[in-house]
């Protein structure tokens, strides 16, 4: 059987053509199957693998060469240093999200915020936000029976109690509550965008990527509906694709919100987008 170094160092060039970071893939594929820290690989890269551990390992390789997102494959994805669960019945988490979550702590909110976040998936963004402000109360809706039943784990997985995950059609199942500040990473993606066809996007839920309206349409109801649930002021907060920042302020604007303002992610692209509602909006 190979070593570990030469079993990566051969499943880094196989990768090499298909992914943007055959390394870290194939290097989080090993440590998944020895179920292992990542320093194990530099203090032990010389160990032969065993016969089991490698038929593992090439097994997964081999699935990721066919196109499987990594994430899928080791049913887990760090977001904000939090280790989240996933499956194929939610988006995966980016790191670009994680601007949403810098751009929401960075609000001038009460320490006892309510917090609404729509369409959680995972759960990551309400998580991650959960984490870090303990006395704020959130809930996070999904449409998908699958997503809650994930995101349910991934709260008890993480033990935080102060977060609420609902099934919900965006706002379907609330009734009389408002929310300092609601954010939403909602479907943004065009039906005919040649970026569907391509990547990890290929192995997600249709549902959780494109809209109609060019992919505003989510963004809109979601802008036209908030107002009932908003505080005054409150704040609503959107990820979108990286030509969509205009388009939403536009929108914003026109359904009465103030101070619309968009923040850059991680790769200097027009990624969240928010807004004021304060007493007086339409």
């Amino acid at each position: 059987m190979p070593s570990i170094d030469d079993a990566l160092s051969a499943a880094t060039k196989r990768l090499q053509a298909l992914s943007d970071s055959p390394k870290l893939d194939a290097q989080v594929l090993m440590l998944h199957v020895l179920q292992r820290p990542r320093s194990y690989l530099f203090a032990w890269g010389d160990r032969p693998l065993s016969e089991q551990e490698y038929h593992d390992f090439t097994q997964l390789l081999g699935k990721r060469c066919a196109g499987h997102p990594v994430a899928h494959l080791t049913g887990v994805r760090e977001f904000w240093s939090l280790p989240i669960m996933v499956n194929n019945s939610t988006l995966i988490p980016r790191p670009d999200t994680e601007t949403l979550v810098e751009q929401a702590l960075a609000l001038a909110l009460p320490d006892n915020a309510r917090m609404l976040d729509l369409g959680t998936g995972t759960g990551a963004i309400a998580l991650a936000l959960a984490s870090e402000c303990p006395n704020w109360h959130i809930d996070a809706l999904d449409a998908s029976a699958d997503a809650v039943a994930l995101a349910l784990k991934n709260k008890q997985n993480l033990g935080l109690s102060n977060v609420q995950i609902i099934h919900s059609d965006w706002f379907s199942a609330l009734n009389d509550v408002t929310y300092d500040l609601i954010v939403s990473n909602p479907p943004y993606i065009d039906a005919a965008d040649p970026h569907l066809q391509q990547g990890d996007v290929r192995f997600e839920p249709l549902s959780a990527l494109v809209a109609a309206q060019q992919g505003l349409a989510d963004i809109e109801h979601i802008i036209i509906h908030a107002k009932a649930f908003l505080a005054r002021p409150g704040v609503l907060m959107f990820e979108h694709g990286y030509e969509q920042g205009a388009a939403v302020r536009q929108l914003f604007t026109e359904h009465g919100y103030i101070n619309a303002r968009t923040e850059r992610d991680l790769g200097d692209n027009d990624r969240i987008t928010l807004a004021d509602l304060v007493p007086g909006c339409a």
